[in-house]
């Protein structure tokens, strides 16, 4: 039986599906966080198969990342019990295309926004195994938290390709209490008539 949850597909189990023409195969090439240290290699692509884009690199890690032994926990629905997240053989995380760019020339991709120790302290996983919501949001969770404001450099002398942002995520917004309360007014307002 097919899972229907599923919405994340390797690249190399989709017989059907390559990577468009005009389009780096970045498959093998280095990962680099925003202080140019290596953070793994990618290993393959995750493609959304509704939007039919590849919406995460497959990164598998450097030993760097592995013997930093930066050990995450998170909690269970009862707080006293915490939970081991990496064991051994947890060597991939995955990164969102639109965290990275492409240097074309040298062949090797690169974050602005990561250092070393997002990466050390993200939910990893076995090479191939399916990629869950809630590993997802682990992972996004972990990048939202250590994220940097470094400036990008855009100039046209750097000689890279922006990879296009497929996924976004919309801040929450927050309202005061009056703030609140009219918009509770104007929706009920809405509603009336």
């Amino acid at each position: 039986m097919e899972n229907s949850s599923k919405h994340l597909y390797y690249l190399t189990d989709l017989k059907d599906y390559k990577i468009s023409d005009g389009y780096n195969d970045i498959r093998g090439w280095s990962v680099r966080d925003r202080d140019n240290r290596v953070i793994g290699k990618v290993d393959n692509l995750l493609v959304n198969l509704a939007s039919e884009r590849v919406v995460y690199l497959d990164v598998e890690v450097d030993d760097s990342i592995i013997e930093k032994n930066y050990d995450p926990y998170r909690s269970t629905t009862s707080e006293e019990v915490r939970e081991f997240i990496n064991k051994d053989g947890e060597t991939h995380v995955i990164l969102p295309i639109g965290l990275v760019d492409i240097n074309s020339n040298d062949e090797y991709i690169y974050t602005e926004t990561l250092d070393h120790n997002a990466f050390a302290t993200t939910k990893r996983i076995t090479p191939g195994k399916e990629i869950e919501r809630d590993y997802e949001i682990a992972v996004l969770d972990n990048y939202g938290r250590t994220i940097s404001t470094k400036k990008v450099d855009t100039s046209d002398d750097v000689a890279t390709n922006r990879i296009e942002v497929v996924i976004k995520t919309e801040p929450s917004t927050e309202y005061s209490d009056t703030q609140r309360i009219q918009f509770r007014r104007d929706s009920d307002i809405s509603d009336a008539e």
